[in-house]
């Protein structure tokens, strides 16, 4: 299986979506995966799915606690049924402040909650599939009801597959366990994605007894490329800034402490407290951007991803082209590329170096 790659529709007007996705289908992208951050997921995922007929359509994550697993279940039954099977559920925990003071909800023991969540989601799914009763009970949910009336009943397309964003241990093993694949959070670095993330998916996958062969590594970091020099600086810039934004919070400390960085997030969140947010980037030197974006022009971006995660990722996320309707003929080239990197997957079965 060659390496995929997917793109985001960005934050375009809703009305914009479909012809965005019509245009990244005929770019080559395998698949769309939108976030989570000034729209809802599923409403541009529901835009994309008949504009399209090949790509995947993924949530890049889903913030799974402020919905009930079971809205998602219908969520996701209705893309994937609009989509004609090709929607992946991408599902992630958000951190604490936002849990709390954006949505309202409760934060308590996010990576066995996440765990339940997914179960809970196989629970319903399987009951609108076969009939069985509904019968659910855990820790954090229970789901005992689901009467004719409101089952959409069997699906004619595969189980929709489960992946999860993931930085602690916790949740890379629950992945490996129970998910199918791992959303790695562009605030990752190669090291991180080899030394903590791969260890912890197998322990997880050794624990349940399961085969990873087509378990997901999806991501790997920042990529800035562009058609010259100044589009690099531009997009490298660009991920600076998220990288420092990222770093200012104590969920991405594991990884700062990975490299001995750990010393960056007290600095950020001081500029933070002040409102400074315009000089958060020049905290962040070259080196520590270097670790987590990888650069190009569209001419030498894939040979320094292949550098950096060939074995190591089965999917990278590319940005679209200025002008997607009009791509660079070396845009066009460097994706090619890019597919033929060799994926996780394509090592000893179960992905990553060993």
């Amino acid at each position: 299986m060659p390496m995929q790659i997917e793109t985001v529709l960005g934050d375009a007007p809703l009305a914009a979506l479909p012809a965005l996705a019509r245009h990244a289908e005929a770019l080559g992208f395998d698949g769309i995966a939108q976030p989570e951050l000034r729209h809802d997921p599923f409403v541009a995922l529901a835009l994309a799915a008949p504009a399209t007929t090949r790509v995947q359509l993924a949530t890049s994550v889903a913030i799974a606690f402020p919905r009930s697993p079971m809205v998602v279940a219908y969520q996701a039954r209705d893309l994937q049924d609009l989509s004609g099977g090709r929607f992946v559920l991408g599902l992630g925990t958000q951190v604490k402040g936002h849990i709390e003071r954006r949505f309202s909800t409760v934060w308590d023991a996010p990576g066995p909650r996440l765990r339940e969540y997914a179960q809970a989601l196989r629970a319903i799914w399987r009951t609108w599939q076969t009939g069985e009763p509904l019968d659910f009970q855990g820790r954090y949910y229970a789901f005992t009801l689901m009467t004719p009336e409101f089952s959409p009943g069997p699906s004619a397309y595969p189980p929709i597959p489960i992946e999860i964003a993931a930085v602690n241990p916790y949740n890379a093993r629950l992945a490996g366990e129970l998910c199918d694949g791992l959303r790695v959070h562009p605030m990752t670095t190669p090291a991180y994605l080899r030394d903590v993330l791969w260890p912890a998916v197998r322990q997880g996958a050794a624990r349940a007894g399961r085969d990873l062969r087509t378990f997901r590594m999806v991501g790997g970091g920042f990529i800035a490329t562009g058609a010259d020099e100044a589009a690099v600086q531009a997009a490298r810039e660009e991920a600076r800034y998220r990288i420092a934004f990222y770093a200012s919070t104590r969920t991405y400390l594991p990884v700062l402490e990975h490299h001995g960085w750990a010393d960056l997030n007290p600095r950020l969140r001081r500029l933070i407290a002040e409102q400074r947010w315009d000089a958060l980037a020049s905290v962040i030197p070259d080196d520590v951007l270097d670790a987590f974006c990888v650069s190009g022009t569209y001419d030498t971006i894939a040979t320094r991803v292949r550098e950096r995660l060939e074995g190591l990722v089965d999917v990278v996320m590319v940005a679209l082209p200025p002008d997607p309707a009009r791509p660079d003929d070396r845009y066009l080239a460097a994706l090619a590329a890019l597919k033929a990197i060799a994926p996780a997957a394509s090592r000893h079965g179960a992905g990553g170096s060993s």
